[in-house]
Formats: C-alpha cells, sequence, structure tokens
C-alpha cells in the first residue's frame, strides 16, 4: 500500500476544481453582497453624528448634506427621525444641525424668494413623521419629537407661537372627561418637558401661555390624589401624604420644576442642558422665517374591545390603567442629580429613556450609559480618573455610576409593576459591572446597603420581594461574594423584621441558582448555625412514608411498586379501592380517606421528584388517578394541595410549581389554591401553632399563581368567543351579500338550503366564559374573603389577629423595634393586601380592570364579614379597595 499523497488532479475527482469552485462561491457571495446607495449612507452618516465630537462634525455633515446630489430630503428627514427618537440624549446636537440648514445659501436665495430652505423642507417631512407617531400614540417617540420641536424654538427655527400652541395642545388632554391616567400622565409630560426646554425663550413672548399650562397641570395632578398613595415604594398605613422624604413622582416633581423656573423667568434653564445652537448668529426672520407648527388635536386612546366581560355577553371595555410612577432615592443630592431641578429632572429623563430604548440590547444600553456625561454640560459629573478637568464647571458634579444604578433601580421598583421584566434590569446592572468594575461596583455596593437599610422604614413587602431576587441573581453572577458578617448584628432583631426576612429570603433564591452546601460557605459562622436565616436542611422531596418504622410504610410500597411499573391508572385507582376497603374493616383509621390521598399524592410526587420533566411525565401519565382522588368534592381538592405542601414543604419554591400543573390540568381550581393558601397561612416560615392569619411572599405567590390563572383563561377564553363572534358575522354577511337580502326574512326556495344563525361552537365558547368568568369572580372574591380574615376577623373567628389594628397608627410604628414576629407578619399582611388591591402580575396583566369590572359584586360578597364595621382595621381595608377600583376620590 502506498502512502503517497493523493493526486487531486486526477479527472473525475474534484481536485482539479477546487480552486475553480472557490473563485466561483468568491465570485458569487461578491455578487450577494448589498451595496447602500448614498441615501442610505447619508442617513447613516446623520445617525452615527457625534462618533468623536458632536459640534465639530456639524458644519462637516452640514456641508455633506447639501453637497448631497440628488438631494434627498426624506432620507435627510427620516435619519434625524430615528436618531431623535433612539438617541434622546442627541437632540440638543440634531437641532443645532437644522439649524445650520434652515440657513439659506446663496443659491437658494438666487432662485426664488419663497423658497423654502432645506432646514424647512426637512422639518416638513419630519413634522409628517411626527404625526404618524402621534396618531399611534406612541408617547415616547411623541415626547422625543417635542424635545426637538423645543430646542429648534430656542435657536429660532420654529416659531413661539406655534410651539406654544402645540404645547397647549397636550395640555388640553388633561380637560378631557374621565381622561386615563396613563394618557394623562404621559400629555402632562409632553408638556412640562416641552416647557423646560422652551420656557426661557416663551416666557419672553407676549403669545405665551405658559401660566395656562401649568395651571391645567396642576389641577389634574390635583385629580389624581388616591392612586398615589397606594404606589408610594415605601409603605405607610397611618398617613395620607403623598410627599416622601427618600422618593417623588414624576408628575409632582416636574411641576415643582416649572413652577421654579416660572418664578426665576428660567433663567436656570439655560445651564441645564446642551444648546450648541446658541453659538450660530442669530436668524434674520425677515430672510428666514420661521417654521410654523401646524395645529393638532392629539387622537382618543384606543379602547380595548377584546371581548366580553359580563356573563351576558355584552361588550366591555377593558382599560389596562397605568398608575402614578414614584422613583426611589438612594442617594443625596449632592452624589446624584436631584430630580426638583432642570437639569435633574431631564437627566433621569433621558437616562431612563435610554433604559426603555434599548431593551432589546441590553450591552448597547451599558456602553451608552456610561458614555452619557459627553452629551451633557460640562461638568455636570465627575470626569472619570485620569481625565482632563472641564473647561467649564457646572458646580454639579454628580457620581454617574450611582446615578445610572440609581436610575436602573428606580424603574425596577416602580409600583405596582416595573417598566420592563425583572430580569432586564438585573443583566443590565450586571453589564454595567463587567464594562466598568472598578466604578460600577462600588455603586452597586452601595445601593445594596441603601435599600436594606430602608426595608426596616417601611419598604413596600413587593419592592423587598424584588430587592431579594435582584441580589441572589446579582451575588450568584459574581460568586456569591457579599460581607454577611455587616448584618450580623441584626440577627438580634425580631425572626419576621424585614430585614431578617430579606436575608433569609435572599439566600433562598441563591440556593436556587446554585445548592446548599456552596450557599452554606460563603456565610460566617453565626448565621450557618441559625436556622432561622438558612434551613440546616438541603432543599428537596420530603416522602413521609419513605421511614420503614412508618404505620404506612408498606401501604406506600405497593402503591410505588405499581407507579414505577408503569401500570394504568385503572388498575392503581382499583389498587387504592381495595386499600381504602381494608383501611375501612380494620376499624383503626378516622380519616380514612384522607389518609389515601396523602399516601397516594405523596408516591406520584416522589417518582417525579427527580426532575421537572420527570413530574410532567408523572402527572400526565397519571391524570385519570388525580382527577379520581380529587372527584368533586372541594374537601379532597385540599387535600390533593396539603399533600404536596408536604411533600415539598423543604423546597417552597417546587409547591408553586406543582399547584400551576395541578391548575393547569384542571386537578383543582384557582379558587381551591386561594382557599387552600388562606386556611393554611402562617407567616414567613410557616410558624406552628394558632398564631393570628397572616400571609408572607410565599403565600402571596400562589395567590398570585391562582388569579394569574383565573385571570388567564378568562382572557382566552375571551378571544375565543370575539374570533367565533367575528367569523359568524362574517358568515351571515357573505349570505347577505350573495342573496341581497337580510337573511331573517328570507324565502329559501327548493333550491337554497337553509342558512342556519345559530352558531353551535359560538354557544358553547359562550358558555365556557361564563363558567370561566363565574371562577374568576370567585377566586377574587375567596381572596378578598381570605384577607378580611387575616386582618379583620369576626368576634367569633378562631384565629383572632389583635394586631391588625395596632401596627397600622402612628405610635405603633415609632416603636416598630419592639414589634414581636406577630406583628411583623401582620404589617406585612397589610402590604400584600395593598399589592392585591393595586397590582399587576409579572405577566403584565393587571387585576384592576377585573375588580373594576365586578366591584360592587366583589365589594358585597367579600366585605360581607365586615359590613356595617366601624373598627380602623375594616375601615382601611375598604378605604383600599375603594382606592384601587377608583371609588375613593
Amino acid at each position: 500500500m502506498s502512502f503517497d499523497r493523493p493526486h487531486y488532479d486526477r479527472p473525475h475527482r474534484g481536485g482539479g476544481n477546487r480552486r475553480r469552485y472557490k473563485d466561483d462561491y468568491d465570485t458569487h457571495d461578491r455578487r450577494r453582497e448589498s451595496f447602500e446607495s448614498p441615501e442610505q449612507i447619508l442617513k447613516n452618516t446623520i445617525i452615527k453624528l457625534g462618533e468623536v465630537d458632536a459640534i465639530q462634525e456639524l458644519p462637516r455633515l452640514a456641508k455633506q448634506i447639501r453637497e448631497q446630489v440628488p438631494l434627498s430630503v426624506p432620507a435627510i428627514s427620516e435619519g434625524i427621525r430615528i436618531a431623535v427618537t433612539e438617541q434622546p440624549y442627541k437632540i440638543p446636537y440634531y437641532a443645532a444641525l437644522l439649524r445650520l440648514l434652515h440657513d439659506p445659501t446663496e443659491a437658494e436665495n438666487a432662485e426664488s424668494s419663497t423658497s423654502s430652505s432645506l432646514g424647512k423642507q426637512v422639518l416638513e417631512d419630519f413634522w409628517r413623521g411626527f404625526q404618524g407617531y402621534l396618531d399611534k400614540l406612541a408617547w415616547r417617540d411623541v415626547r422625543q419629537c417635542i424635545h426637538f420641536f423645543a430646542h429648534l424654538t430656542v435657536a429660532q427655527v420654529i416659531s413661539i407661537e406655534s410651539m406654544s400652541a402645540l404645547l397647549q395642545s397636550f395640555a388640553a388632554v388633561l380637560d378631557e372627561f374621565g381622561v386615563s391616567y396613563g394618557r394623562g400622565r404621559n400629555a402632562a409630560l409632553c408638556a412640562i418637558e416641552g416647557l423646560i426646554i422652551s420656557g426661557a425663550v416663551m416666557a419672553k413672548s407676549s403669545s405665551s401661555n405658559t401660566t395656562e399650562i401649568i395651571k391645567t397641570v396642576q389641577n389634574y395632578n390635583d385629580s389624581i390624589y388616591s392612586p398615589k398613595l397606594l404606589v408610594q415604594p415605601a409603605m405607610s398605613l397611618f398617613t395620607e401624604s403623598r410627599s416622601m422624604e427618600n422618593a417623588d413622582e414624576v408628575i409632582d416633581t416636574g411641576l415643582y420644576v416649572l413652577k421654579s423656573l416660572d418664578s426665576s423667568e428660567f433663567v436656570e434653564a439655560s445651564e441645564s442642558f446642551p444648546q450648541p445652537y446658541l453659538d450660530f448668529p442669530d436668524l434674520d426672520p425677515t430672510v428666514s422665517a420661521p417654521f410654523e407648527l401646524p395645529a393638532i388635536l392629539v387622537p382618543p386612546e384606543v379602547i380595548e374591545l377584546d371581548g366580553l366581560a359580563t356573563d351576558a355577553g355584552e361588550d366591555a371595555q377593558v382599560k389596562k390603567e397605568d398608575w402614578p410612577q414614584y422613583f426611589f432615592h438612594l442617594f443625596d443630592n449632592e452624589t446624584t442629580p436631584d430630580p426638583a431641578t432642570p437639569a435633574g429632572f431631564l437627566v433621569r429623563s433621558q437616562i431612563l429613556d435610554t433604559i426603555d430604548i434599548y431593551e432589546v440590547n441590553r450591552k448597547e444600553c451599558a456602553r451608552l450609559l456610561l458614555e452619557y456625561p459627553k452629551w451633557c454640560v460640562p461638568g455636570t459629573f465627575k470626569p472619570k480618573p485620569g481625565a482632563p478637568e472641564p473647561e467649564f464647571e457646572s458646580g454639579k458634579n454628580w457620581q454617574l455610576e450611582s446615578t445610572v444604578i440609581e436610575s436602573v433601580l428606580g424603574s425596577l421598583y416602580l409600583l405596582p409593576e416595573s417598566t420592563h421584566k425583572t430580569v432586564y434590569h438585573i443583566a443590565l446592572i450586571t453589564e454595567l459591572c463587567k464594562l466598568s468594575p472598578s466604578t460600577v461596583g462600588p455603586a452597586v455596593g452601595k445601593s445594596i446597603r441603601r435599600l436594606y437599610t430602608a426595608l426596616g422604614d417601611g419598604f413596600d413587602v413587593e419592592n423587598a420581594r424584588r430587592f431579594a431576587e435582584w441580589f441572589a441573581v446579582h451575588m450568584s453572577n459574581f460568586g456569591f461574594q457579599w460581607v454577611w458578617k455587616e448584618w450580623l448584628p441584626d440577627l438580634e432583631l425580631s425572626e419576621q423584621h424585614p430585614k431578617r426576612t430579606f436575608i433569609r429570603r435572599a439566600l433562598e433564591f441563591e440556593i436556587r441558582l446554585s445548592y446548599h452546601d456552596r450557599v452554606l460557605k460563603t456565610l460566617p459562622e453565626p448565621m450557618q448555625n441559625d436556622t432561622t436565616v438558612i434551613s440546616d436542611q438541603t432543599p428537596g422531596p420530603a416522602f413521609e412514608y419513605e421511614d420503614p418504622t412508618h404505620p404506612h410504610y408498606d401501604t406506600a410500597q405497593s402503591i410505588l411498586s405499581l407507579l414505577r411499573g408503569r401500570s394504568k391508572a385503572n388498575e392503581v385507582l382499583s389498587h387504592i379501592e381495595s386499600l381504602k376497603t381494608t383501611f375501612e374493616s380494620s376499624g383503626t383509621h378516622l380519616h380514612v380517606d384522607n389518609t389515601i390521598r396523602s399516601i397516594s399524592i405523596h408516591c406520584l410526587l416522589s417518582i417525579g421528584s427527580r426532575s421537572f420533566s420527570h413530574l410532567l411525565n408523572a402527572i400526565e401519565r397519571y391524570l385519570p388517578l388525580l382527577r379520581g382522588l380529587a372527584g368533586t368534592d372541594p374537601e379532597s381538592k385540599q387535600d390533593i394541595l396539603s399533600a404536596v405542601a408536604s411533600f415539598w414543604r423543604l423546597n417552597r419554591q417546587m409547591v408553586n410549581i406543582v399547584f400551576d400543573k395541578l391548575m393547569q390540568y384542571q386537578i383543582v381550581d384557582p379558587t381551591d389554591v386561594v382557599g387552600w393558601t388562606f386556611e393554611n397561612v402562617g407567616g414567613d416560615a410557616h410558624l406552628t401553632g394558632m398564631r393570628p392569619m397572616s400571609l408572607s411572599a410565599f403565600e402571596w405567590d400562589l395567590l398570585r399563581g391562582a388569579l394569574d390563572k383565573a385571570n388567564g383563561r378568562v382572557m382566552v377564553a375571551r378571544r375565543k368567543v370575539a374570533a367565533l363572534r367575528k367569523e359568524h358575522d362574517d358568515s351571515v354577511a357573505r349570505v347577505k351579500a350573495s342573496v341581497g337580502a337580510d337573511v331573517g326574512s328570507i324565502e329559501m326556495d327548493a333550491d337554497v338550503k337553509p342558512y342556519k344563525q345559530e352558531n353551535p361552537q359560538l354557544t358553547v365558547a359562550l358558555k365556557a366564559f361564563a363558567s370561566l368568568t363565574r371562577e374568576q369572580k370567585g377566586a377574587l372574591a375567596r381572596t378578598i374573603e381570605g384577607f378580611v380574615s387575616c386582618l379583620a376577623p369576626s368576634p367569633s373567628a378562631g384565629r383572632q389577629n389583635p394586631h391588625a389594628e395596632t401596627v397600622i397608627t402612628e405610635q405603633a410604628w415609632e416603636t416598630r423595634l419592639t414589634w414581636t414576629a406577630d406583628e411583623w407578619n401582620t404589617w406585612e399582611t397589610w402590604g400584600w393586601y395593598r399589592h392585591f388591591c393595586r397590582t399587576a402580575s409579572i405577566s403584565e396583566r393587571l387585576y384592576s380592570p377585573y375588580l373594576r369590572n365586578y366591584q360592587e359584586t366583589l365589594g358585597t360578597v367579600g366585605f360581607a364579614k365586615i359590613e356595617g364595621s366601624t373598627s380602623p382595621a375594616a375601615k382601611l381595608m375598604k378605604k383600599t379597595w375603594g382606592m384601587a377600583t377608583g371609588q375613593e376620590s
């Protein structure tokens, strides 16, 4: 055998054509390359303005635009429009660019005295794009365009009168009857931010209506007092003040800034944001008249009519209302921007817009946030270590990293829901730390310590839960490194103190992301040995009948052998029935059915405990068994849920997962889960004994899962009914069109088959929708009843809660350091009740619209036990409910 190199140039072996094939591929690949047109190149150049130095690039870019042949105004306008709406921090520089294009050239002057300058042509096309945003009510894009127009007004490109009329159009939205808060807030922000930027020139005009706009926004803001009390980041049960020391509401703050500027004739505004266009000579209005913005009418908001909301099948309007936005402050005004100043308000607005825009690319978002100072007035932020000192000092010198982290966390801790999914905020902070660990890391550490301190000062229970999630995930991304010994003194606090609760939950989340021993080793010894901090048992199943000494060991093993042998469900059911007969005949068991159900569920969960896929396979294979065990008796379903909670008592995450699967396969209903949760509540860590009924984050997760399931089923059924109804109406319309008459009055001849107007599928869907709606009402009403049992139990109730009325007083709050575990549990329960009334689930489905639809029925049923009660707890429950459902003004 020869080991010489084979001859690849022999015929029919492909070797001789190897280079030719490669050449052909390269040629083909080059043919497929896309070449940018001159318009695309120009548009990209406009978008990339400022990659080196925006001030130096402006004249060159303006010249490049004018020299473009042929000149494409739409391409120029589109480039600016994309940049304005996707790079809001560059808006002043695009206003400067348009100011340069607004200057007529000698050639333009020679053509005609009536011809429009290039800047006006671009602005006319830009306005058409703005009108498109407005028609779609794309509020963020509309607001960025308002910023652009405001800068152009200061640059003398747009007339003051037309800009004033534009802002007045948005203020007029606030006077609409029944305007939703989401629409009102967005319109108010357009007017507020537009005035902050352009107010300096508008205040000098006799035609300006600045005062009227401020008054309109103020009147609107005064009308939305109650909702603000429910979404404050720190929970106060004894006061109705909407002002907070460490938080601000965005409309309140915007109004404060506007009033301050108005009283000083907007002197401070010019120092708050870049105005590069002011370096250019003033425009001569006789040569280049300002652009007149056309009059607008803000279109009405689109009401979602996605089906039905009543058993009668009537169309109902379901609005997904927004809530006021309170931003939590982590640092003082010397460290991060004061939002009550023009510069601070606009800096936070631009950072939040950047976070919102770049949700699709967290890496790019992190890079842009750390480069943000280059787009601010020099001296706004402290220079980076080693960077030259700025020539102009604004006197602010805020810390960039602390500002960015405070803004990201402020967005995360908005109530009732954050603007984006929690994982986005967490991942963004992680990317910021990776880009600049030496500067962002300390800011994150300070933020964690400030938030931890806030836990003892009334930090909202939902925000405390999100804080624990973020902390755990962040620690898992950086080796679980934290200085736990800083919090050792807090072990002296009550077990249910929010700080102790946070530590316990954060460690539970860390274990989910890693494993028990890994997390245990990161803790100091006092925490390792404290079972109220971290469990001494590894999370896993707790098979009660695994011990050979257990009296029901043999019974469990007989069922397990059938399940492991993959016996059919009817065979297992027959065996269980025979066991039941044996138990009954022995006469030694008082609760035979309960015992049999407990053993069967433990055995089924045992074979599915190895992994999530094992669990799903076990449930799906033995669905008939589960349905047989559940039957139609509510007590049987409660036994199944109790068995699940017992089996997974060392891993509470699995309790939530299994409950969800049982609801998904309709073994139990959401109402069953809600009822079980309130029957088995005992606060965090499930304190034993007949303690007052209270809820922790674990119980709230179970409630939220049940309510989401009930609401989700109604939404699916509603959409199905809407689709079938549309299909039915289309069919009727086609028949009408084909015969040219009303279907109901047609006299059919022998050749025409009668058209049935009844749709069996629609009838079935309507019945299913009505059934699911009743289930939804039942779950909501049962939740209210459960909270009443916890916070305002009747005098005859077995588990009284004397703390429900004391923890809501100011006197008790001032002495909270001496509270017992029961008192802190009661306070947390009040927090979850508020969250239930106001909030949305993680899947962005608000409960409030459903509460509004059924508020009369739910209020009557849910509060029946405290009807006529004058106790402070009962009054506060009804008041909170009224604020959430819009009954409390």
